[in-house]
This record gives structure tokens, C-alpha cells and sequence, in this order.
């Protein structure tokens, strides 16, 4: 325990008694966001990001430990464990790295060394090994019917020697350390008829790169086209310095007699290009996928934190709408409460063309209703919808509406699934899509818990990753979220409710069911009334779950029901009362905070109790923007070079920014292209949903590619820019033909590429990725979009 309380402690910047508090809390069954808000005295203040890493660590490290002892135990029953090999156990970091090490100690029963002692080759070996002999006379007298003559009695003694030599630890890490310095990856096209299929890794036919200095970007996306069986890849290095490395740790130059020097080198060269070298090139593979999955997922974290976070646009009466073409466009009008009120079909293009009929309907609705703003999704024929209502609102001025582009990513997933059955059971499915569109504008981090995050896309090749981890880490993210911002327990669906501290998707349900039956809480106590609902649950959700206008004041706030006698306390200093004090400045300000800390509530407590006062459920999202496209740029062959243009982010990658200007194909601002300084880190500069001034660099409508910039027109370029390579690479398109080098054409498979669709099936609809508005709600990354 000691152990892992001092490594927690140096990877998280803390101090030891702050990790033990912490996981003292976690194993007692405290969630991180219920210890970040409400548990500052006992963790000394570690916030949510560190509670987090901590928490995702911990659960690492004590399977690493584990393993650790095991691997220990098995050594020291083969008599196996030396000083040496218990240092390098001890100091390996990764479970993969651990693996590494007992690798040639792991007992091997099939194994042709281990049958070969078993026939009783060993002492021959041991004879060629530290006895100047010739090899066969090491052999003398020696019969067995599984190896009846020389030669395979020799081949079988040289596996012996090869897993006694890979034993040797030491040896072979330095062997990995010594290859990896000149280790490239190169990729060849699987095969001539892969040509055609597989023409989005075209890029990648002939490549090569330096495997310590390949992005994990373009390395995942390699590993794609070699998962979808388009490329051939190899880790290739150089042998020469191994081999002599090898020669020279067991002094085979000076092997006598003649014979005997022979067959080990010839042993020797086995040893590295048979036994080792394969080993080294799984490993050094394995351990940058490792590090470019980590990578990928981070960003996916990001990138889905500020979406989730993104602008509601709050309680405004939405026609949600659900671009079609030959299915017709469906319409969905949703109140300020996220009902539906109506819904309809209209079918402005082709066949039917009842693009009259269309702006009725619509006109209709938006007056009976008395519509505020009008959510069209994203996918096939948006931008076509988006003029018919831009003509039915130039038609019905007085209406005073506002339209915005909504992401529609997932909203298939969503209208088929379990949950959108129950909440809408006597709409259709196509209907549900456009109900989902106008709720997402209202409230995106209320419609989006109910999909999978995995599906709403806003990542690096999430489909690449491993799968279990990433779905670990964006559930984490949404619950940080969801707790950040809380949830009105009486209108909550069970989805948002099963992302509270403390609470699953079992009580949720159970919350859900309590309030159908027995009408709206008025006050949180009454949440111990809900069936398996019990104190220690209480206690973990409470604070995140709002009561407006119930018979409790403080219920509205984050300010946790165990602090409501400090609330007290102040007030009858103060000679007000709870509902007075709420809100009020003036009175706040006046409060000292260290004057009411005490054994029972710190420091950190009365602070965060006095500023929730001050500013009670104060939502931490942005205020509601929406980004102008330009009415008469709606396709990329419509775009210039040097055309300025608004845009909303989309995604935000490792070399770059993908922004939305409205024609139907995001544009990639890459990362030398986003400031006029030097940038190492896109997501310091740039954050999904943000609006943005773009220019257009380069425009190439075959390939459906838009290059973008940020930067101010004539700017100097950033003093410190990427390597030309790198930055033909990403940005410009331009391709070198030289084979067996890296190429000059940014590879395709570092793009998040985005379908266009005719035609959109109910059940899992191809998604585009034009996001605008209300700001980044979601792309398809990678080559592959989300369904």
C-alpha cells in the first residue's frame, strides 16, 4: 500500500496523505465528483481532475501489483529470482512491460527447448556452452528416438541455449534499447487488388517512418488499413549492432575450437533474428499503439467534455427538424418542458415537390405554437432544408425566428433504442430522430446521455482504440459533466439520472417510476422515500440533484443537505432568512467565511456554501451562441482560396481543428495554421463548438478536401514551426514520389473523412458531419463515421 500511495503521490503532484484520503474515500464507495465538491477538508483540496486520474490510476496499479506478486511467486518457485530481476520487476511501470520480463521465465511445457531437456540435451548443451569442444562431441553416447542423429539433436541443443540467452534480461533490454534507435515502420499494399478498394491508405502504399517519431494519428490509422487487411506493416531496423552485442556478452570471438565458434554465432544470429528481434518489434509496436490509443482516447475525453458542456440554448419552444429527400422532412415542435406538441411531414423536393405545401406547414407550426427556434439536423439534404426555412421565415418576418444547424450524429442510434421508445412510445422512429434535434438545442447534455457516447463521434479513430478503456474513460467524462452542471430531479430522464454520484440505471429507473406514481418532489429529503434509495446513496447524490420551488430553498442549490445547518448558522448571524439570503450579495459579501469554519465544516466548505448562495444552480455551460454561414456558399466547389468565412470547430485533433463553414465537408485548420505564434497543443487554442473567423487556403473538390486557416492574412509564420514534412504531410497535399520515405502528401487516413448520403434508413443512418449553431454537437472521426 505504501508503495502505491508514493507512486499515486509523484504522478499526481500531491502529497501521500492526500492519495491515502482519497483512496480511502473511493474504496468506501465515494464517487470522484461527490469527493471533489464535498470532500475538499479530507483530500486537502485535490480537485476533479486529479480525483479522476487518481481513481483511473489506482485501479491500473493495483492490477499491476497483483500481477507483480504472481510474477514473483513463480520466479522464486523456479529459483529464478535474482537481485537484478527483482529490481527490473519492481521498476516496471506497465503490465505490458511486466509481461516483457517474465516472458522467457513463463513456464513453457510444449515448448522445443523444454522437450529437448525433457529427452536430456541439457548437459550437452551446458558442455558446448563452457567447454572447448567440438559440438558433436558433446553428444557422445547420447540416443533418444525423437532426435536420432546429429543434426537434430544439434538444432534441438541451439533452442536450449536460445531460452537460456533470453533469459538474460539485462541483455535483451539493452538489445530492445539499442534496435529501437533506428527501428522504422513501413507499410506496402497488401496486394495489387487492394489498390482499388483500399484507396483512402494510398498514402501509406509505400511509406516509412521513424517509429519514435510517427504521430499517433497517422500510426492509428496504418493500423487501420492493416486491420481492414489494405496494408502490409513491418518494424524494420538494423541487425549489425545486436548481432555484435550479442557475440560480445558471450565472448564468441574467442570460442574454440573453430567448430565450436561456428555453431554459436550461427546460434547467436538464430537468437536475435528468431528469438529476439520479433519479440522487440511486437514490443516496440505494441508499446506506441499503447501510447497513441492513450492519446486518441484523450482527445475523444476532450473533445467530448466541451460538447457535452456546449451552449443550451435553454427553455425556448424548438421545431425540430429531420432533413429527408425522398422519405420527406420530418418535423417535431417541442415546448419549453422538452414535450412534444406536434409533429408533421413535409416533402419540398423530389418526387412529390410540394415545396409550397412545405413552407405552409411550417409557417403553421411555428405560429400555432409560437416557435422560437428552428434545430435542422446536419445529415442529407440540411442545407436544402435550411433554404426552404430560410424562405419560409423571409415569408413570415413577423415570427421572428432563429434557425440554427444541429448535429444529428447518433440520433438514429437514439430513435431506435430502448429508452426512446419509452419516452416517445406513439411517435415513429423517423419522427423521434427530429424530436431528438430540437431537444439536443435545447438541452445538449440532457439529449446526449442517452446515447452511447461512442456513437456521437467526436474523436481520433475511436474505433481503433480498445474499446472497454475507452468506454471507461468517456463515461467518466460524462458523469463529470452531468454532476457538474446537476440535474432537475423532476423532470430528469432516467439516463441523465443514472450519471449522478452515487446513483445507477437501476435507481434512476426506480426515481422515475416514484415520481409517475407519486406526483413531483418537494424536497430532497423525500428521496429517501424512493425504494432502494438509502443514506449512503442519499448522501453521494444529493447535492447534484435540484428541487426548483420545492418547500426547501436550498434544494434549488448545490449546496449539499449536510450544510444546511451551516446555512443556518450564517443566516441567524445575519438576522435574515434562507430564501433572503439567496441570492443576495450584499449580505454574502459581508459574511467572513473563517468566522463559521469549524471541527464540522473547513474552510474550503464555507466558501463553496457562501458562493453557491450568491450565485444558486449557477450552470457553469457558456451563454447560447449561434454561428452565420454564408447563404450563398453551401458546397465546397462554391469555396475560393482566400474566402473569409465564420465557422463553428467541430473537432479538435492532435493536428488540428476540423470548423464547419456550411458546405457539407468540414474544413481542417491544421495545427501551423491556427495562431500566429507557435502552437504545440490544439485544444489550448481551440475547443469543440467555439465560433471562429476562418480563411480558405486551398480548395480540392475531387478529394473533398478544404484546407483552412486562422491566422491574420500576411501574418509572419509562428517562429517555431514543424518540420516541412511534417507539415506537407498534414496540410497541403502536395506528394513527393520517392519511394521508401515518408511521404509528402498528408495521408488520408489521417482525415476524418465525411460521407455524404443519399439516402437515409431509419435504423442507422450514415451520419454527416455540418455542425453549426448551438455549437459542436459532434463529428465522425476517422476514416469510418459513427452510426
Amino acid at each position: 500500500m505504501t508503495d502505491l500511495v508514493q507512486q499515486l503521490a509523484r504522478e499526481i503532484a500531491v502529497r501521500p496523505e492526500q492519495v491515502e484520503a482519497a483512496i480511502r474515500l473511493i474504496d468506501e464507495g465515494s464517487s470522484v465528483p461527490f469527493i471533489a465538491r464535498y470532500r475538499k477538508e479530507v483530500t486537502q483540496g485535490l480537485d476533479d481532475i486529479q480525483l479522476r486520474q487518481l481513481d483511473t490510476r489506482l485501479a491500473y496499479l493495483r492490477d499491476l501489483f497483483e500481477r507483480r506478486e504472481k510474477v514473483l511467486e513463480s520466479l522464486t518457485e523456479q529459483s529464478k529470482l535474482t537481485d537484478d530481476l527483482k529490481a527490473r520487476i519492481f521498476a516496471a511501470e506497465t503490465k505490458n512491460a511486466l509481461e516483457e520480463i517474465y516472458a522467457p521465465y513463463r513456464p513453457k511445457r510444449t515448448s522445443k527447448s523444454f522437450k529437448a531437456r525433457e529427452a536430456g540435451l541439457g548437459d550437452a548443451a551446458d558442455k558446448i556452452l563452457n567447454e572447448q569442444i567440438e559440438p558433436a562431441e558433446a553428444l557422445a553416447g547420447f540416443s533418444h528416438e525423437d532426435y536420432p542423429d546429429t543434426e537434430s539433436q544439434l538444432d534441438a541443443i541451439q533452442h536450449i541455449i536460445i531460452d537460456d540467452w533470453a533469459q538474460n534480461i539485462s541483455l535483451t533490454a539493452e538489445l530492445k534499447e539499442t534496435f529501437a534507435k533506428t527501428a522504422e515502420l513501413k507499410s506496402t499494399v497488401a496486394s495489387d487488388e487492394k489498390k482499388e478498394v483500399g484507396k483512402k491508405f494510398r498514402d501509406y502504399f509505400d511509406f516509412s517512418e521513424n517509429l519514435n517519431k510517427i504521430p499517433s494519428h497517422r500510426l492509428l490509422a496504418m493500423l487501420r488499413g492493416r486491420q481492414e487487411n489494405v496494408l502490409g506493416l513491418k518494424v524494420d531496423g538494423q541487425d549489425d549492432a545486436p548481432l555484435v552485442r550479442v557475440e560480445t556478452e558471450y565472448d564468441l570471438e574467442a570460442a574454440q575450437p573453430q567448430s565450436r565458434r561456428d555453431y554459436l554465432k550461427q546460434t547467436a544470429k538464430l537468437f536475435w533474428l528468431g528469438k529476439v528481434r520479433p519479440a522487440i518489434e511486437h514490443s516496440l509496436l505494441t508499446e506506441k499503439r499503447l501510447a497513441a490509443e492513450a492519446e486518441a482516447m484523450d482527445v475523444f475525453a476532450e473533445n467530448l467534455r466541451h460538447l457535452l458542456l456546449s451552449a443550451p440554448a435553454g427553455a425556448r419552444c424548438t421545431l425540430g427538424v429531420d432533413p429527408g429527400i425522398r422519405t420527406g422532412v420530418k418535423l417535431a415542435v417541442v415546448n419549453q418542458s422538452g414535450d412534444v406538441v406536434a409533429h408533421s411531414t413535409i416533402y419540398p423536393f423530389a418526387p412529390k415537390e410540394d415545396k409550397a405545401g412545405s413552407i405552409a406547414e411550417l409557417a403553421r407550426l411555428c405560429r400555432e405554437f409560437s416557435v422560437d427556434l428552428i434545430a435542422i439536423g446536419n445529415g442529407t439534404a440540411s442545407r436544402e432544408t435550411e433554404a426552404v426555412v430560410a424562405e419560409m421565415m423571409a415569408e413570415n418576418a413577423d415570427l421572428k425566428l432563429t434557425r440554427v444547424s444541429v448535429s444529428e450524429a447518433g440520433a438514429s442510434v437514439y430513435s431506435a433504442s430502448e429508452l426512446a421508445s419509452n419516452e416517445l412510445p406513439d411517435l415513429d422512429v423517423s419522427i423521434r430522430g427530429a424530436v431528438s434535434i430540437a431537444r439536443r438545442l435545447q438541452d445538449p447534455l440532457a439529449e446526449l446521455v442517452k446515447i452511447d457516447p461512442k456513437s456521437i463521434g467526436v474523436g481520433q479513430y475511436q474505433h481503433d482504440v480498445n474499446q472497454a478503456s475507452l468506454a471507461k474513460t468517456l463515461d467518466a467524462v460524462v458523469e463529470d459533466c452531468v454532476n457538474a452542471v446537476g440535474v432537475d430531479v423532476n423532470t430528469a430522464s432516467p439516463a441523465i439520472l443514472g450519471y449522478i454520484a452515487g446513483l445507477n440505471k437501476s435507481i434512476a429507473q426506480q426515481i422515475v417510476e416514484y415520481r409517475k406514481e407519486n406526483g413531483r418532489f418537494d424536497n430532497r429529503q423525500a428521496l429517501k422515500n424512493v425504494p432502494r434509495l438509502g443514506e449512503r446513496t442519499f448522501e453521494q447524490s444529493a447535492g447534484f440533484l435540484r428541487i426548483q420551488e420545492g418547500s426547501e430553498p436550498l434544494d434549488a442549490s448545490s449546496v449539499h443537505p449536510e450544510s444546511y445547518g451551516l446555512v443556518n448558522k450564517i443566516v441567524e448571524a445575519k438576522a435574515t432568512t434562507v430564501k433572503d439570503i439567496i441570492g443576495n450579495t450584499e449580505i454574502i459579501r459581508q459574511v467572513k467565511a473563517e468566522d463559521f469554519a469549524d471541527d464540522q465544516f473547513g474552510l474550503p466548505t464555507v466558501q463553496d456554501v457562501l458562493s453557491e448562495l450568491e450565485k444558486p444552480g449557477r450552470d457553469p455551460r457558456p451563454e447560447f451562441r449561434t454561428a452565420k454561414f454564408r447563404e450563398d456558399i453551401t458546397e465546397v466547389s462554391q469555396l475560393t482560396e482566400g474566402l473569409k468565412l465564420e465557422g463553428v470547430v467541430t473537432n479538435v485533433t492532435n493536428f488540428g481543428a476540423f470548423v464547419d463553414v456550411g458546405v457539407h465537408q468540414d474544413g481542417l485548420v491544421h495545427i501551423s495554421e491556427l495562431a500566429n505564434e507557435f502552437v504545440a497543443d490544439p485544444h489550448k487554442v481551440v475547443k469543440p463548438g467555439q465560433i471562429v473567423q476562418v480563411r480558405v487556403l486551398t480548395v480540392d473538390a475531387e478529394r473533398n478536401r478544404v484546407n483552412l486557416s486562422m491566422r491574420a492574412e500576411g501574418a509572419e509564420a509562428p517562429a517555431k514551426r514543424q518540420p516541412r514534412r511534417e507539415q506537407n504531410n498534414e496540410s497541403r497535399g502536395e506528394r513527393k514520389p520517392q519511394a521508401k520515405r515518408p511521404q509528402q502528401s498528408r495521408p488520408q487516413g489521417d482525415r476524418p473523412q465525411r460521407q455524404t448520403n443519399q439516402h437515409k434508413p431509419q435504423a442507422a443512418k450514415p451520419q454527416e458531419n455540418k455542425i453549426g449553431g448551438l455549437g459542436a454537437l459532434l463529428l465522425q472521426a476517422g476514416i469510418k463515421g459513427s452510426k
